[in-house]
């Protein structure tokens, strides 16, 4: 007789990076700033994750806390498992050995990140000489393969560049071939197109992401424009305040968002989903980390605000299938707990909800 296996005895596989109640800090003599408060997240291998939300919400301190690429007076607590290494618990000595090819990295301004004074194909020959052991001879002929793989026109000619001769949108991609140099299973991308023109910005996501599609690396991008976030993403997790306040789909996040600092996100943004509509800014302005309030960071800017959100931080609660939102609204008791899975409102009555016919940048 042929066996039968249940659904319910088939283990699902454990999450390629798993980060439970993240918190940094940054502490001197005069300050205590906690950026990043209980940020907790998993991500399986080949699936792209995007962290959203304004410049201070603490998206790329997030992102370096999984390299831990913070200076000595960063306090960093929670727990960060990446393909099953305790990142927090690895001494600082063996952090060479998975940044590079666990874990990788491509910074926002690669002038800043690439050795000046290194041409491209020996900084990129070194990191493979480095983790996989092998001559320099090879790692050269790795280093050609990887400025091919990444569409560097002339490739062979420009290993012999250094950083400041090439174009910016030349640099991003010898960045790329580098982060990719010893194939990690995780590549966190902090918004890798901010200092570029927009055609070069357009030609480096669809690098990235047809990069990511053949090599079925997990992702991790950093971004503040929607744009970026509806071309490459499966998942969204907005920030705001060192906190995500909305995670889900790209569908659920941009279709139906729930928290109002997501809603107003959408109807303050250019992208294909404003079309029609005039623009709406946000009131007011994100909040000092130094000063947080006492209940809910966005409460001062929100105009569903009530005496209860002024007490305490608001939980995060299930609002859909996969889809969470850190509003006291959704609470058992709240006023939109009838709505937790249903239609969404907007925080502007009068504010139409802009219609969204595609949220591709392309």
């Amino acid at each position: 007789m042929q066996d039968l296996v249940s659904k319910s005895s088939i283990v699902p596989a454990a999450p390629l990076v798993d980060v439970q109640d993240l918190t940094v800090r940054f502490v001197s003599r005069d300050l205590d700033v906690s950026v990043v408060n209980g940020v907790s997240f998993q991500l399986a291998a080949g699936q792209v994750l995007c962290l959203l939300g304004e410049s201070g919400s603490g998206k790329s301190v997030t992102m370096r806390a999984l390299m831990r690429l913070f200076p000595p007076t960063a306090r960093i607590g929670g727990r960060i498992v990446i393909d099953g290494n305790d990142i927090l618990a690895i001494p600082a000595g063996g952090l060479r050995r998975i940044r590079g090819r666990l874990i990788s990295m491509v910074f926002q301004e690669p002038m800043t990140a690439l050795d000046p004074v290194f041409t491209i194909g020996t900084q990129i020959a070194e990191s493979v000489v480095y983790h996989d052991g092998v001559s320099f001879s090879d790692g050269r002929k790795r280093a050609l393969e990887l400025m091919e793989l990444v569409q560097v026109p002339s490739a062979k000619r420009r290993l012999e560049a250094y950083p400041h001769e090439l174009s910016g949108g030349l640099r991003q991609r010898a960045m790329i071939a580098l982060a990719l140099a010893c194939r990690p299973k995780l590549l966190l991308a902090d918004e890798p197109t901010t200092a570029l023109d927009a055609t070069v910005q357009i030609q480096i996501l669809l690098l990235l992401r047809d990069l990511q599609h053949e090599l079925g690396m997990a992702t991790i991008f950093v971004t503040h424009d929607l744009g970026v976030a509806c071309e490459v993403a499966d998942s969204i997790s907005v920030m705001y305040a060192g906190r995500f306040v909305e995670t889900g789909s790209v569908a659920d996040v941009m279709d139906a968002p729930k928290h109002p600092y997501t809603e107003g996100l959408l109807r303050s943004t250019v992208h294909a989903g404003t079309r029609g509509n005039r623009l709406d800014p946000i009131p007011g302005s994100p909040p000092d980390l130094t000063e947080l309030p006492p209940g809910c960071a966005f409460a001062p800017r929100c105009n569903y605000v009530t005496d209860a959100c002024l007490e305490a931080v608001p939980s995060t609660y299930p609002v859909g299938l996969n889809h969470a939102a850190r509003c006291i609204r959704y609470a058992p008791g709240g006023n939109l707990e009838q709505d937790r899975f249903g239609l969404n409102h907007f925080a502007s009555p009068e504010a139409p909800r802009p219609k969204r016919e595609s949220c591709s940048i392309l």
